[in-house]
């Protein structure tokens, strides 16, 4: 089973876990409806899709309102703390959640309490605070946009508003901003970094450049990049961090491209051609069944 932790932009969501189902365009987390829009829900919707096109396990969430105050994440945060170590997954995905290095750093000794030691993804506030906690090479994929990479990149910025302005004004020269964030212990085992050219590495090496299909107005639709993570922690669950990057990679932008979007296009348009979009990329058949992960490190 593959496990995705984050928030929903709704500060009357309770704390929510559970196996979920796509179900006419939202989620059903324990009978509790989610609108999929962008950010978690997002997320969730592509690996659902993605996981029911290739038969592969089901998904299961922990999912906590809120609207950027905080209040939401330190409640999940604390749940996790106390919780992790009675499931056991095959790669864990932590997303949204309002970034606090304490909790962070709780909730990481619970991940190492676990049976087995599950494939660890960061993207958005919790990649965040793994940096932020010095606790980055304790993970096996982070997934930032070049903004983000900066952030990884500064050895020295507390939290991403404290970026120093001549590390943002690289976000042109992708490779330099790697370098510096592995150089610094800033960056997990391998990144999928995000844009208009979509970077996979591995150790600190850019393994390879994904950038066609190449859809310009993917640029203005929210949610794209929280797909992109969807896909990615499916695969993971079948084959190295670095094969399953470049395959997410590929798929999203063909995903994008047979919806044929325009600024107007919904995440969820893109999210019912990811089965296409995976066809001839990815066969099940060709793969191991969701592995150990915890034994191949």
């Amino acid at each position: 089973m593959l496990a995705v932790i984050g928030t929903v932009p709704d500060p009357d969501f309770p704390l929510t876990h559970g196996p979920i189902r796509l179900v006419g365009g939202h989620l059903s987390v324990t009978g509790r409806k989610v609108p999929v829009n962008r950010g978690t829900p997002a997320l969730l919707a592509a690996a659902a899709k993605a996981s029911e096109q290739i038969g592969g396990p089901d998904i299961y969430a922990f999912l906590i309102g809120d609207v950027g105050k905080g209040d939401g994440s330190r409640r999940l945060y604390q749940f996790l703390a106390r919780h992790l170590p009675e499931f056991d997954f095959h790669v864990m995905t932590f997303h949204y959640l309002q970034p606090d290095a304490d909790w962070h750093n709780k909730v990481l000794f619970a991940v190492q309490e676990m049976r087995c030691r599950p494939l660890l993804i960061a993207d958005a506030g919790f990649m965040y605070a793994a940096k932020m906690s010095g606790q980055a090479p304790c993970y096996d994929l982070f997934t930032p946009d070049a903004g983000e990479l900066a952030f990884l990149a500064d050895e020295i910025a507390p939290h991403p508003f404290y970026t120093r302005g001549f590390i943002l004004h690289q976000n042109d020269n992708v490779p330099d901003l790697i370098r510096r964030a592995h150089q610094h212990r800033n960056a997990a085992r391998h990144l999928l970094v995000k844009g208009k050219s979509d970077h996979v590495v591995s150790e600190g090496r850019i393994v390879e450049t994904v950038d066609h299909p190449s859809v310009d107005a993917m640029e203005a639709i929210g949610g794209t990049g929280d797909t992109l993570t969807g896909l990615l922690t499916v695969l993971c669950a079948y084959m190295k961090p670095e094969e399953a990057a470049v395959i997410a990679a590929k798929a999203n932008r063909r995903a994008g491209h047979h919806a044929n979007p325009s600024p107007a296009t919904q995440v969820m348009e893109l999210i019912d051609k990811i089965p296409c979009a995976l066809s001839g990329l990815f066969s099940r058949a060709e793969t191991k069944s969701p592995r150990n992960l915890g034994s191949d490190r």
